[in-house]
């Protein structure tokens, strides 16, 4: 949780919850290890653009393998449905595993669950042009 306390994660908690509509409308994966969950990846595909809405990974499991098999799972699933790039508004402190997945700084992107607070956000290209 990279230390955030209490307060800040139940604001967040609206938009990190997976409602059953999102089945639907998402593509969803889920990291499993000796019967316990240990990541979870979202994307969202419209035309050419995937979003990667979700991609966390158990704390205690970190830098095991996990975020780079669910990144890759996430940007076979965009490649699949026709996107050419996977747009990502990262943690800050989950940017850099995303830059050495190869994404690239595009900007920043406002917070939808905490006013004032700026994501950065970051472009992976999925197709070579």
């Amino acid at each position: 949780m990279w230390g955030y306390d209490s307060d800040f994660m139940e604001a967040c908690r609206r938009e990190l919850t997976i409602e059953p509509c999102d089945l639907r409308s998402s593509s969803i994966a889920v990291a499993e290890e000796n019967g316990k969950i240990v990541g979870v990846a979202q994307i969202k595909v419209i035309g050419s653009e995937a979003d990667l809405l979700k991609l966390f990974v158990e704390p205690t499991t970190l830098r095991g393998g996990v975020g780079r098999t669910l990144f890759v799972w996430a940007t076979d699933q965009a490649t699949s449905r026709g996107a050419d790039r996977l747009v990502i508004e990262a943690d800050p402190d989950a940017a850099p595993f995303y830059r050495r997945m190869g994404a690239e700084d595009c900007g920043l992107a406002p917070s939808a669950s905490i006013p004032g607070r700026m994501l950065p956000k970051l472009v992976k290209a999925l197709r070579s042009t």
